[in-house]
């Protein structure tokens, strides 16, 4: 499979289509990128690595993180984390506190907002210093120290996070959030916080393509059944309410973020980064989904 070839041909194609969609201006912060960045990178198994576009440019992973603390409660708590977060599809917006009222403070699945704040609360309960453990964990997975949190963001994130306030409080009054409040949201705002460029993103994740060991020096992060389960939630939750396009489209694990990231999986081949910041309608980004639909359907590879 010559995947330079086909990334090329791919990214020059979507790189010409009109750049529809929009920042996501309801953090403050992230309106101040350029909508033109548009980077992609690709790592498989068999240690071929290629990068194209601005995939050197960190950018913030926002929901993508989502997944990693996930896997960190999930090696911690084991399958007693089911108990307080679900494992279903939303049908309703990320941020929904009808939803949450009606199914009695336990999170649809781990990557809506709810269920990320209950997630988090987990993690606070079990870290001694959680927002540098959980850091010390993503930068041990990769083996690279440089990744962190963007301060300004999550500054920006806590200054107009009223909707995840509520969403905590709403959690806490049921009794699944066991900390105080103000301390899981200054997690959560940190969490999605965290910077990295494509290059970065793609080789962290691989992961997941390996049953669960780390690529950079297989360490186990996972065991193979928790790695299976993570994926078969990227598949149906990880896109927002265009969880089921995608998988219908791209057929791949996944999760992206209102930052314009998409990480993609294929387990035991690859996993691919994918960047531009212009979100469509549905807040996932425009040029990253049209590049990943068009990339499996040239390469014919996907998990169906």
């Amino acid at each position: 499979m010559n995947y330079q070839e086909i990334i090329n041909h791919i990214y020059s194609d979507v790189k010409h289509l009109n750049n529809s969609g929009e920042l996501a201006s309801y953090i403050p912060e992230l309106v101040n990128v350029d909508p033109g960045k548009f980077g992609v990178y690709i790592s498989t198994l068999d240690h071929f690595q290629y990068g194209i576009g601005n995939h050197s440019d960190k950018f913030s992973i926002q929901s993508i993180a989502k997944v990693l603390s996930l896997s960190l409660a999930y090696s911690i708590l084991g399958e007693d984390i089911w108990q307080r977060v679900g494992v279903e599809p939303s049908g309703t917006a990320f941020n929904s506190l009808v939803q949450l009222e009606a199914d009695k403070g336990v999170p649809r699945n781990p990557f809506l907002n709810a269920g990320a704040l209950v997630i988090s609360d987990i993690l606070i309960s079990k870290l001694k210093n959680p927002k540098d453990d959980f850091l010390d964990f993503v930068r041990s997975i990769s083996k690279d120290s440089e990744i962190n949190y963007s301060e300004s963001i999550s500054a920006s994130e806590r200054n107009v996070g009223f909707r995840n306030v509520a969403l905590c409080n709403l959690i806490k009054s049921f009794g699944n959030i066991e900390n105080d409040p103000s301390d899981v949201l200054e997690f959560y705002f940190h969490l999605c916080s965290l910077e990295m460029n494509c290059k970065q993103l793609s080789e962290l994740f691989m992961f997941l393509a390996n049953d669960g060991h780390s690529f950079a020096e297989d360490n186990l992060i996972l065991t193979q059944s928790q790695s299976k389960r993570i994926n078969a939630l990227m598949q149906t939750c990880g896109f927002y309410d265009e969880s089921g396009e995608f998988a219908f489209k791209v057929g791949l694990p996944g999760k992206s973020g209102v930052g314009g990231g998409i990480i993609a999986v294929h387990p035991k081949q690859y996993t691919i980064a994918v960047w531009s910041p212009r979100l469509n309608p549905k807040g996932n980004s425009f040029r990253g989904m049209k590049f990943l639909e068009e990339f499996t359907t040239m390469t014919k590879l996907s998990i169906f």
